[in-house]
Parts: structure tokens; sequence; C-alpha cells
């Protein structure tokens, strides 16, 4: 049988998630291919339909519905675990100003879109954020993933936290990404694939340091500490079932894109 091809972030969260999965830990109902890019370069490539299986930002999700349909578990969704806006020290507004930003098709990018207007947006690969705020080539940077745990590192300070925002503003958990199956796959395997990628995450949560050696090795300069830090920020109860409330939390970010003409109103389901 061909492999399906699942497409996945290098980032520690999300090889924490999959280890099982793609290590035969745990059964899957038909092989599977991982593809590891950058959440930008998935989001651009759902626009296409190119990936079978693909995480996303959920900001991204919300163009594609009619193409794809996330799975309940495998997602980045919870409270303190929203992107943050950076600089070299402290700024009144962003108007007018140079903000690097890792994809326009991120959920950071929508978030940042909501709290502020009129900053002229720097597209770069999430990782070459900071080295450019701490250079001075941008007045402040958007940073997800890990970067949340290392910017004291580059001399910079708390601008915003927009998760912290976000929750404020709506009383719900943060929305960031979801595991996104392509509809033409068929009700009965995507269910079958999203009962096997909670299985992983259980099966991570279970055995935690059996995955380390993956996130080591995809992680690269980071410190055990930090892929921790990241772990147990990003994993949660969300990445098993996103819930009621976190179904309540995606419907109120994609009424939040529609209303600002961003997406188009879909009747498909928002979950399998």
């Amino acid at each position: 049988m061909e492999a399906l091809r699942l497409g996945f972030s290098p980032c520690p969260n999300d090889t924490f998630i999959f280890y099982a999965l793609v290590h035969g830990r745990v059964e899957s109902p038909v092989p599977l291919e991982p593809v590891l890019e950058d959440v930008e370069t998935l989001n651009r490539w759902a626009l296409e339909g190119r990936l079978p299986l693909t995480k996303l930002s959920y900001a991204a999700y919300a163009q594609v519905r009619d193409r794809y349909v996330a799975l309940r578990s495998g997602g980045a969704l919870g409270r303190g675990v929203g992107p943050l806006v950076v600089a070299r020290g402290p700024l009144q507004a962003l108007e007018g100003l140079r903000v690097a930003v890792p994809g326009r098709h991120t959920t950071a990018y929508f978030l940042l879109s909501l709290y502020a207007q009129g900053f002229v947006p720097v597209e770069v690969r999430y990782d070459r954020i900071l080295p450019m705020v701490a250079r001075g080539e941008v007045e402040a940077g958007l940073i997800i993933h890990e970067s949340r745990f290392t910017y004291p590192r580059y001399g910079l300070v708390q601008v915003v936290d927009l998760g912290a925002w976000w929750e404020e503003r709506t009383g719900l958990p943060l929305p960031l990404g979801a595991i996104l199956a392509r509809r033409d796959l068929g009700e009965g395997l995507i269910r079958a694939l999203d009962e096997a990628v909670r299985r992983s995450v259980a099966y991570a949560l279970a055995h935690p340091e059996e995955a380390l050696d993956y996130m080591r090795a995809h992680a690269q300069e980071l410190s055990d500490e930090v892929i921790w830090a990241h772990v147990h920020t990003y994993v949660n109860a969300f990445s098993l079932d996103v819930g009621e409330e976190g179904e309540r939390a995606v419907a109120h970010l994609f009424a939040e894109a529609e209303a600002r003409g961003l997406a188009a109103p879909s009747p498909r389901p928002l979950f399998v």
C-alpha cells in the first residue's frame, strides 16, 4: 500500500505528538510518510491541497475548509500558549514599524492583525526573527514556537502577549494549529487516522522520555530544558481531544476571520 504523506513541523510539540505514530509504537490504518516542514510552508501547501494529512495553522484552515477537515486530536490549543511581540525595548505602538512575522497564513499573524493596525510586516521563517530584531533590522518581531522561551537570550523584551490578549478579550483558549485530513480520504479513513493520532499523543504522554531523541534530532540547537518547556506548554488535554471548549474557540476564531473578509463562511463541519 502506498504511504500517506503526513506533514508536521520539526518543533518539539509536533515531533513529540507524532513520535509513536511514525515509529510504529501505535498502529496506523495506513502506512505514513513523515514530511517535516516549517508551519508556514505547510500552510501554503494546504492552499494547493498538496498533502492528504497535515499540521496547519487554524488561521489557514479557515481558508481551506471545503478541502480539509480537522482531526479532534494532535492540535495545539490552550491557555498561556500565545505568540509574543518582542522588541529591543518598550514600544508604545506598532503603527508604522517594521515587524518580522512568521508568515501571513499563521494564526500568530492573524492575531497581530486583530490587535494592531498600520504595522509593516516583514515575512521571514520563524527561527530567523529573533536575530533580525536583535540586529535592529526590524523594530519588532512576532514570535512563535520555542522563540517564546529563548527571546531573553537576545536581549529582547516582551511588548505584548497576544495569547493573553485573546483570552482576556474572548474568555476562550487560543487555537493555534490543528491536524487536517483532506476530505477526499473519506470519513472512515479520516476517523481511523484521528484515533491513531490520539493513541500517538497518549503514548507520548505515557512514555515522554522515549520521544526525546527524536525531538532532539529535529530541534537542533535547543537545550533539553527548552524542548521540555515547549512540550509542556503546547501539548495538553486539548491535544488528546479538542473538546467542546476548543470547538467554541475555533468557531470564534473563524467568525472573526469571516467578519474581516479573510475567510468565506462554510457549511462544512469544523471537526471530524
